[in-house]
């Protein structure tokens, strides 16, 4: 694929991923498709759950001052607060040079960075972690400690990330959904879902006082490996964080579009 080629497929990544994940949580989610703009928004606690994305290739600056308009607008219309997902790369020079004012401009501040990343990786081996054993979720309990784990991992209050996953017929069978245990502790948490012949890992996290000891790069590599031999999915996708961007290329993933996230203003 050329660059554009990952970061247009990064973009639809999410739209389709995402939508699974909002009518999940909410059968009457907003998952409209608008000209150029993707509504994702299940109006959740779980701010990760309310997201809307740009779909144009190549907006110039008054096309991406008209959609940044809109997105506003639809953000402030709902009751919970969420992000709009930016892929930088699908902007032309001109709407790129006038990105940060532009979105002051409609009312959006900056939040927070991420990449999107993919690879023809799978299949790889079933990981091993001297520390770790791996559980799939499969009860409410178990999907509980994924929604703490991403909470604690991401600064949220516990009950938005319960309310984002707790009672998830979709993460207790079709997500391939793992947690990193030590002994009967769990420490991080990785998920994968097939999404247009992709494998689309999603919400990986580790408890603050477990980071930076590989666990999880190991949970990760688990959801691969389960979700590929389910699935027998080649491709895999993501949306790394700052935290998450060094890890992934050790599993096979190259970056793409850079992602700008972005919230109404306070």
């Amino acid at each position: 694929m050329t660059d554009l080629a990952e970061s247009i497929e990064s973009m639809e990544q999410l739209a389709v991923a995402w939508r699974a994940m909002v009518l999940d949580r909410d059968a009457d989610a907003d998952v409209r498709d608008l000209p150029g703009i993707a509504v994702r928004w299940a109006d959740s606690r779980f701010a990760f759950w309310n997201a809307i994305t740009l779909t144009d290739v190549g907006a110039d600056a008054k096309l991406f001052r008209q959609r940044l308009t809109q997105t506003a607008d639809i953000m402030r219309a709902k009751n919970y607060p969420g992000f709009l997902w930016l892929f930088e790369d699908l902007l032309d020079d001109g709407a790129r040079a006038t990105l940060e004012e532009t979105a002051k401009q409609a009312g959006l501040q900056y939040a927070f960075p991420g990449t999107g990343m993919a690879g023809d990786l799978l299949p790889i081996p079933d990981p091993v972690h001297p520390d770790l054993t791996f559980v799939r979720v499969t009860t409410d309990e178990q999907l509980q400690a994924y929604a703490d784990i991403n909470s604690r991992g991401y600064g949220f209050p516990l009950e938005d990330g319960r309310d984002g996953l707790v009672g998830s017929a979709l993460w207790k069978n079709e997500v391939h959904a793992y947690l990193a245990m030590r002994g009967d502790l769990p420490v991080a948490c990785a998920g994968t879902i097939a999404a247009e012949g992709r494998l689309f890992v999603v919400l990986v996290a580790t408890e603050p006082e477990w980071q930076r000891r590989g666990y999880g790069e190991a949970v990760t590599r688990k959801a691969l490996y389960e979700g590929s031999r389910a699935t027998g999915l080649t491709r895999a996708t993501l949306h790394a964080t700052v935290a998450g961007a060094p890890v992934y290329p050790r599993i096979g993933f190259k970056p793409n579009s850079p992602i700008q996230f972005f919230s109404l203003q306070s």
